[in-house]
């Protein structure tokens, strides 16, 4: 027993020679549901930094640590021999091929400078930021189930699809597992966190947290997906992305450790 897949032209406009796609549309709706949200959070203390502004002028270099650390990041992880090769093809951005591991890293890069430059707390930064990233990793999975792109690994679960890029065997809809896990429940438990049990107060436990937990909810779901064909597995049964994931659980709980002895 299987799920056909849906059959949802992953164009989701398209105006003569100008196309858009529905994973376009993902960063785009991710980047301002999540500069409304961090709007509202920085509003939570009005007379301290960051402040709304602060927000409004970080979200270019935010845009731009996301793009082109994502882009980086799967360059030099997943497909370094091909663009060794083939060098320019890296700048082709519009034929996919971004990872999450390479876009958190801009972003922290580009966090760091803005911060030391204007003068604002790193750690009370990252907070709101860290907060808001789940709402662009919901949509971006969810754009690739409609792209029928990084699906799980062959199931007899009831609830697996046959993608069309994916043999007639059914597999795990994992892209749908991380849009939930590290989408939505993680975006719930650092709302909890930073509104419900006043985690602002401690600069850091919400940044530590969406670190960690992306990382645990990325190797769990892991086991499920489809390692990438030119990569397979790296070691033993382990992936890619369940290696990339551990260093983030560890710098996690260091921030986390840090929050509570610096409070």
């Amino acid at each position: 027993m299987s799920i056909p897949f849906p059959e949802i032209d992953p164009v989701a406009l398209s105006l003569g020679p100008v196309v858009i796609r529905w994973y376009a549309l993902a960063y785009l709706v991710g980047f301002l549901a999540g500069w409304k949200y961090a709007l509202h959070l920085a509003g939570l203390t009005p007379n301290n930094r960051p402040t709304r502004d602060d927000i409004d002028n970080f979200v270019s270099f935010a845009v731009l640590g996301v793009i082109l650390g994502g882009r980086l990041g799967y360059v030099l992880f997943y497909q370094p021999s091909l663009y060794a090769a083939n060098p320019l093809d890296a700048f082709k951005v519009w034929e996919g091929g971004m990872a999450f591991h390479g876009g958190a890293a801009g972003v922290m890069i580009a966090l760091i400078g803005f911060c030391l430059f204007h003068k604002i707390q790193l750690l009370r930064m990252s907070d709101i930021v860290c907060a808001v990233a789940p709402i662009g990793l919901f949509f971006g999975r969810c754009a690739n189930f409609i792209n029928g792109e990084l699906f799980g690994r062959v199931t007899d679960s009831p609830w697996g699809v046959v993608f069309p890029r994916g043999g007639d065997m059914p597999r795990h809809p994992s892209q749908l597992y991380e849009a939930f896990f590290e989408g939505a429940v993680l975006f719930v438990i650092l709302w909890v966190l930073y509104k419900k049990l006043n985690m602002k107060a401690r600069p850091g436990v919400v940044t530590g947290a969406f670190l960690a937990g992306y990382g645990i909810f990325r190797f769990g779901i892991e086991f499920f997906r489809q390692p990438d064909l030119h990569l397979g597995f790296i070691i033993s049964e382990i992936s890619m992305g369940q290696i990339l994931s551990v260093p983030m659980i560890i710098l996690g709980l260091g921030v986390i450790g840090y929050a509570y002895r610096k409070s």
